[in-house]
């Protein structure tokens, strides 16, 4: 099958991967209701397209953090990525870089940050990482970041500790010998070996990160380093606020892809609470559920100056590698095109609120 949508790579993967490779993607916190809500959610916004506005041309270029951008879809963090292929981590790059998209790269690579920025040397690249209870670790990934050309720093915020798995527990989920944290290979960090009960990820979470963080950390991080600093896992008009007040340059509005607290809000819903809160202060990017391109347009509507994107491509790098990604980003961007073109709006600037109808707190 050639797919045609993100939804049929899905498909393809779930085929052809192990079920605990799958599950470990796809697989959410507890009930998965914020999965689901995630992608529901952003169906539910209604479009409120403008005719007779002379479409002829599109043009999907902007500039995230001062970095051009082909369109506003950007590889969201994701964690071990040559369970899909073995080229993971260097594969997604590679195909990021010739789709001119930002490629964010997480602490949990299978593959170094350097030899992923070396796969690529013209792409844009952020890194991604969390605060380790040894600070002087988290420190030194800052500095590997900064000297391999990254272009900012992501904090995640919302993961003190592993929301409640229910697939990892039960498949015992850990990584196959020979792989590992690649990044912490230094520090003697890589292992995170099948546990005989429940979830590896979460018991080796447990004992490195620090639950404890506070927005002192933030601060803290920005004295570190001149890299842009980009908070992930916001949800509230508050928190925003505050993340503003303490350093950061870009918001992400994300809910950890439902892998964290089930029940949470949504991410479009929050994405409107956050760009009413801060949206002339700073830019905003919003993950979770994100699977068409009329779902990247509802996402600009509201304020979002970019999308995040994980699953789909994870499932794309397991169904073709590099060819697989760069086709995925491809189908995104052929429908953000038409969708732009048929709600009249040709360029990314021309989007607003007004192409948007929210729903009613009752019909939610």
């Amino acid at each position: 099958m050639q797919p045609i949508n993100l939804q049929d790579y899905e498909e393809l993967a779930r085929e052809r991967l192990p079920q605990v490779v799958f599950d470990y993607y796809f697989g959410g916190a507890e009930d998965e209701l914020t999965v689901a809500e995630n992608r529901a959610s952003w169906q539910r916004i209604r479009l409120r397209p403008r005719v007779l506005a002379d479409v002829g041309t599109r043009d999907l270029k902007t500039t995230v953090l001062g970095a051009d951008t082909s369109m506003p879809v950007m590889l969201a963090p994701c964690g071990f990525n040559a369970l899909a292929h073995a080229e993971g981590e260097l594969a997604v790059t590679r195909a990021a870089a010739a789709a001119g998209v930002i490629h964010v790269v997480s602490t949990a690579g299978t593959h170094s940050l350097e030899d992923v920025a070396a796969a690529a040397p013209n792409g844009t690249r952020w890194f991604q990482l969390y605060c380790y209870r040894d600070r002087d670790i988290t420190r030194w990934l800052i500095d590997r970041a900064a000297q391999a050309g990254y272009r900012a720093l992501c904090l995640t915020v919302d993961a003190p500790l592993v929301g409640k798995r229910e697939r990892d527990a039960r498949n015992r989920f850990g990584l196959p010998h020979g792989m590992g944290w690649k990044n912490l290979e230094g520090v003697g960090l890589e292992r995170m070996d099948v546990e005989d009960e429940g979830s590896a990820l979460a018991h080796y979470v447990s004992k490195i990160w620090d639950p404890a963080l506070t927005w002192d950390a933030v601060g803290w991080l920005c004295e570190q380093s001149s890299l842009p600093l980009v908070i992930k896992g916001i949800l509230t008009g508050e928190d925003a606020q505050r993340a503003v007040d303490h350093g950061a340059q870009a918001i992400v509005v994300s809910n950890h892809g439902g892998r964290q607290l089930d029940g949470a809000v949504p991410t479009s819903e929050a994405l409107v609470e956050v760009a009413d809160a801060v949206g002339d202060r700073v830019e905003i990017i919003v993950d979770g559920g994100i699977r068409r391109g009329s779902h990247v347009l509802k996402a600009l509507a509201l304020g979002a100056r970019a999308v995040l994107v994980g699953r789909p491509y994870l499932w794309a790098l397991a169904a073709g590698g590099q060819a697989g990604v760069e086709h995925m980003l491809a189908i995104l961007r052929e429908e953000l095109d038409l969708d732009m073109a048929l709600a009249g709006r040709p360029t990314i600037a021309s989007i607003d609120r007004t192409l948007v109808s929210m729903p009613s707190q009752a019909g939610c």
